[in-house]
C-alpha cells in the first residue's frame, strides 16, 4: 500500500493541490531555506577567498544531496511523513502560481494598467520591464510563461515522478542556485558556473517533453502544429541555453508571436535570437490561450509521468 501511496497519490494530490491553490506563500516553504543558505555559502566561500568555481561545485553537491537527504529521512517518518511528503510534493511544483501571475499581467494590461502590468511581470522575470511597450509587456510574458512551464512545473514533476520529494528537492535546489546565481557578470560568472552547467544537464530531458507536450495540446485546439513541428527545433538551438529555447520556440512558432529580440539585464542591453515568425505581435487573445494551453499541457506532462513511472516503480 505504501508503495502505491507514495507512486501515485502523492504526486496526484501535489498536482491537484498546485492547480487549485498555487504556491503555499503562508506556510514555510523549502525554497525560502535554499535561498538563505545560499546566501550564507556565498558570503563565507567570499570572506575566505575560496575559489569561486570550487565553491560553486561544492555548493552543487553539498545542497543537492543534503536536500535529498533530509527530505528522505522526514518522509521515512511513521504515519507523519507521507503528510511531509504530500507538502514537499505539493511546495516544489508551481504552475498554479504561474498561472495566477500570468493571468494578473494579462488582466492589467488588458484594462490599461501599463505601469502595473510591468511592475507584476516584473515580479516573474530578472530583465528591466520600466520601459516596455504593451507588445514588449506581452511578448516578454509569453517567453517566461512557455520557459517557466518546464523549469517552474514539468521538470520537477518529472523527478517527482521518478524518485519521489527527495529527487523533486535535489532539482529544486540546483534551479535555485541556477536562478540565483546563473549570470554571466563579474560576480557571478565562476560561482554559478557549476549550477548553469547541472542544471543544463538535470532540464535536457524535461524541457525536450515539454515542447513536444506543448506541440500535442496545441495540435488538439487547432494551432499551427505543422508549422511549429517543422521549425520550432531549428530556432531552440539558437538560444544559447540548450533547453529553454525549446519550449518557448515550439510556443512561438504554435501561436505565430515572435519572441526572442532586444532585452535589458542589469542594465545592459542584450540582442537574444529570434524565435518564431519574425514581427508578428502578441494580442491579447493570444496570451489568454498561451496560457491555458501552457496549464493543460503541464497537467498532461503530469499524468503521462505519474501514470508511466508510478507503475514502473510498483513493478520493480
Amino acid at each position: 500500500m505504501e508503495s502505491y501511496v507514495f507512486a501515485f497519490i502523492i504526486p496526484l494530490v501535489a498536482v491537484i493541490l498546485d492547480s487549485l491553490f498555487g504556491d503555499p506563500q503562508s506556510m514555510p516553504h523549502p525554497v525560502r531555506y535554499i535561498g538563505q543558505g545560499l546566501d550564507i555559502f556565498e558570503a563565507s566561500a567570499r570572506r575566505v577567498k575560496l575559489n569561486m568555481r570550487v565553491a560553486g561545485w561544492t555548493a552543487v553537491l553539498l545542497f543537492s544531496v543534503g536536500a535529498w537527504s533530509i527530505a528522505e529521512y522526514l518522509i521515512a517518518i511513521p504515519y507523519l511523513g507521507v503528510l511531509i511528503a504530500l507538502y514537499l510534493g505539493y511546495a516544489g511544483l508551481a504552475l498554479g502560481c504561474l498561472v495566477k501571475d500570468a493571468r494578473r499581467v494579462a488582466s492589467l494590461l488588458d484594462t490599461g494598467d501599463l505601469p502595473g502590468a510591468r511592475q507584476a511581470l516584473s515580479m516573474l522575470v530578472s530583465r528591466d520591464t520600466s520601459a516596455l511597450d504593451p507588445n514588449d509587456v506581452r511578448r516578454t510574458l509569453a517567453e517566461t510563461v512557455s520557459e517557466n512551464l518546464n523549469d517552474g512545473f514539468v521538470a520537477p514533476m518529472f523527478y517527482l515522478a521518478i524518485f519521489g520529494p527527495g529527487g523533486l528537492w535535489a532539482y529544486k535546489v540546483v534551479s535555485t542556485m541556477d536562478s540565483m546565481w546563473g549570470y554571466r557578470t563579474d560576480r557571478y560568472k565562476d560561482l554559478g558556473y557549476a549550477a548553469a552547467k547541472t542544471d543544463d544537464v538535470l532540464a535536457f530531458i524535461p524541457a525536450r517533453i515539454t515542447a513536444w507536450i506543448l506541440l500535442l495540446v496545441g495540435k488538439k485546439h487547432g494551432l499551427a502544429y505543422e508549422e511549429a513541428k517543422a521549425n520550432f527545433a531549428a530556432d531552440a538551438e539558437t538560444m544559447e541555453s540548450p533547453n529553454a529555447g525549446w519550449p518557448m520556440a515550439a510556443t512561438a512558432w504554435l501561436f505565430g508571436g515572435q519572441m526572442g529580440g532586444k532585452a535589458i539585464y542589469f542594465g545592459e542591453e542584450k540582442e537574444k535570437p529570434i524565435l518564431g515568425p519574425i514581427g508578428k505581435m502578441w494580442d491579447k487573445h493570444m496570451i489568454r490561450s498561451l496560457i491555458t494551453t501552457c496549464k493543460s499541457s503541464g497537467h498532461m506532462a503530469a499524468w503521462i509521468f505519474i501514470g508511466t513511472f508510478g507503475w514502473l516503480q510498483i513493478i520493480f
